[in-house]
């Protein structure tokens, strides 16, 4: 499946199908991607691969890294040290997001108060899903 920025400058494919689908609340997702909660799927590091120009890299806090496209800014992924050997991508940057089914809520703890939920998920303190 693939992915791209909103200009279509940073592309990128992965094989299906991802690690984990999970809906993220904490305030690093939710500042670089200016939303209340971000969707991202987990995709071990040998099943993705950039084909087109590769996204800038900001170090947003220690051990984590994000990705941006350095033309229209849009926020396409996210690594952290923690969770080695996965690429986190937004599934708003996916060709077909409606293909990915959020399983898991993560850092509830930092939901925002009048975001309401009402999906019915396991939810997880703290960003790091593995640990569930």
């Amino acid at each position: 499946m693939r992915g791209h920025c909103l200009c279509g400058a940073v592309s990128f494919e992965i094989d299906l199908p991802p690690e984990a689908c999970v809906n993220c609340h904490c305030e690093s997702c939710r500042r670089q991607c200016s939303a209340p909660m971000t969707t991202y799927i987990a995709v071990l590091d040998d099943h993705w691969r950039w084909t087109g120009t590769p996204p800038k890299l900001f170090r947003s806090s220690p051990g984590v890294e994000r990705t941006f496209c350095a033309t229209c800014g849009t926020p396409v992924s996210f690594r952290s040290h923690r969770m080695s050997g996965t690429m986190h991508f937004y599934v708003a940057a996916m060709e077909e997001p409606e293909a990915f089914c959020p399983t898991l809520n993560v850092a509830v703890e930092e939901r925002l108060s009048w975001l309401k939920l009402a999906d019915d998920l396991p939810s997880h303190l703290g960003p790091d899903y593995t640990k569930t």
